[in-house]
Parts: structure tokens; C-alpha cells; sequence
């Protein structure tokens, strides 16, 4: 089996944009019952967003940036610090390293905006992955969307 080719770009238009809101509902509305209300909200506006594109233009996976004031509430408050969060890869590309792809595309948008790290929350069966990218755990279990998630943190 060939593996797709695809490219990580950050969301500049407005195609780009409602294709990462497509690939999010898709996992987090519809997959995982996150309620609509819950999974869009005041921040996406500013948010840095990026998008996994296929070859053929169709949208495998997405991922969003906050910083500055948006991403405060997450990184106790420290400006140099970034907030990745929904992080979302459409069923059919999973395991093809569209999410670490992702993170990195975030990682670098990150560091581009002089950010020092990235915290993120992880849904807690998905921490072992973040763990992989070098993030680091720490304080306790939390809910969030009725999902158990940790906060973890990687510096660039």
C-alpha cells in the first residue's frame, strides 16, 4: 500500500479554515461526542491554525496555535509559551504520521512567533504519543468535554 503524500501548511484562507472546522467535527462532534458548542469557540478567530492536505486537496488532519493573551488561561499565564489544542486526524490517515507532522507544522509556527514552548491538554490515552514528541506531563488528571486529559508541556 502506498501511503498518501500530503503537506502541512498553516490555514491562510478561508478554504483552508473551514476545511480544519470540517476535519474537527468530524472527530471531535461526530467520532468522540464532544458538543458543538464545546469543540468551536471564541478563540479560533485568532488562533494559528494548520492543515494537513492530501495531494488531491482533501484535508487529513488539523491542529491550532493560540499565543499571547488566548493562550494565557493555558500556560499559567506566561506569554512565551504557546497552547497547542485540537489536534485532529480524520480516521482514514491515522498512523500514516499525520499528527506528528502536525505538531511539528505547530511547533514551528511556534517558533516563528519567538515562543519558548508549547504546552498542550492531551486526552489522556493519547499521552504516550505527545510523550514520543518529547513533551513532558505534569499536575494532575483533569476533564475536560467529559474526556480525562493531562497538561504537558515540550520547549523549543
Amino acid at each position: 500500500m502506498t501511503r498518501p503524500s500530503y503537506a502541512v501548511r498553516v490555514a491562510e484562507d478561508p478554504a483552508d479554515r473551514e476545511a480544519c472546522f470540517a476535519v474537527r467535527k468530524e472527530v471531535f462532534v461526530a467520532e468522540q461526542r464532544v458538543p458543538e458548542d464545546l469543540e468551536y469557540d471564541e478563540f479560533d478567530a485568532g488562533a494559528l491554525h494548520v492543515v494537513a492536505v492530501r495531494e488531491d486537496g482533501v484535508a487529513l488532519g488539523t491542529g491550532r496555535l493560540l499565543h499571547g493573551e488566548a493562550a494565557a488561561g493555558r500556560t499559567g499565564g506566561d506569554l512565551s509559551v504557546g497552547s497547542l489544542g485540537r489536534l485532529a486526524v480524520r480516521k482514514e490517515a491515522r498512523g500514516l504520521g499525520v499528527g506528528v507532522a502536525l505538531v511539528r507544522g505547530i511547533e514551528a509556527a511556534a517558533r516563528g512567533l519567538g515562543l519558548v514552548a508549547v504546552d498542550l491538554h492531551a486526552q489522556t490515552a493519547a499521552a504516550g504519543f505527545y510523550e514520543r514528541l518529547g513533551y513532558a506531563g505534569y499536575g494532575d488528571e483533569f476533564y475536560e468535554a467529559g474526556i480525562a486529559h493531562l497538561a504537558m508541556r515540550r520547549s523549543l
